[in-house]
């Protein structure tokens, strides 16, 4: 019988008995179909730790979990990657966080660039984060990661630019341009990957970033899709600097 690993947004400790989260707990009831006694894994997402659980009972609204012992976990990457994603159409941007995650990202921005097509409006943005936010802890679940990656609420390229201030991680940005290789940048323990939209990064958006001090990173001689760049950059710097 598989695992079932269950994210708890709340603090975990051995010997407590709490409510699990509603969908979690319709899953387990009415489609696992699990009983009292059967065994679950949770985790709170802010540490490479999870818990051995036991299901302390089972009803048609609530699932009530006893919290066993903790585990440490090591499956964290070495290499501490940030994505800034320009934000993609509908079921593309699920797929990117949820892939991201599996692969071992650490964080998410989605940023609106110059040749963005979704438009968010304050409501619809924060509907859209704690969206992602979900994605991101299920591919947790799934993947068998502690620690759900922060996702960042949207922002604009130039305003998330402003905000990183001087120094830090090596800065890349995948354009067609790039005279960087993934082989040929020596990264040392963390980076931030800037994608771009559907349409790629306008010329204004290439100007901010390289005053920014980014870097031009290239993969080959094809154009990825954003739901495909960003994955195939990801996997090919864990490959290289992390621990794919």
């Amino acid at each position: 019988m598989r695992t079932i690993r269950i994210h708890v947004d709340q603090p975990l400790a051995t010997g407590q008995e709490l409510l699990l989260p509603a969908q979690a707990g319709e899953h387990v009831a009415r489609v696992l179909r699990m009983q009292a006694g059967d065994p679950v894994v949770l985790f709170a997402g802010n540490a490479a730790v999870e818990f051995d659980a036991t299901l302390a009972s089972v009803g048609k609204r609530d699932v009530v979990a006893r919290v066993g012992e903790a585990r440490t976990l090591e499956n964290e990457s070495p290499l501490e990657l940030t994505l800034a994603q320009g934000v993609a159409r509908g079921e593309k941007m699920d797929l990117i966080v949820q892939k991201a995650t599996e692969l071992g990202i650490a964080r998410i921005v989605p940023i609106i660039t110059e040749r963005s097509e979704v438009k968010l409006d304050a409501a619809r943005a924060e509907k859209r984060l704690l969206h992602w936010r979900a994605v991101a802890a299920s591919a947790c679940e799934q993947s068998g990661r502690a620690v759900v990656p922060l996702i960042e609420p949207a922002a604009p390229l130039n305003a998330w630019l402003g905000s990183l201030g001087e120094g830090g991680p090596m800065r890349l940005a995948l354009l067609p341009e790039g005279d960087k290789r993934p082989g040929e940048l020596a990264l040392n323990g963390a980076a931030v990957l800037a994608i771009g939209p559907e349409g790629g990064f306008g010329e204004r958006d290439r100007a901010a970033l390289a005053g920014a001090a980014f870097n031009g990173l290239k993969l080959g001689p094809r154009i990825l899709r954003t739901e495909t760049a960003g994955l195939a950059a990801i996997a090919m710097l864990q490959a290289l600097y992390g621990d794919v």
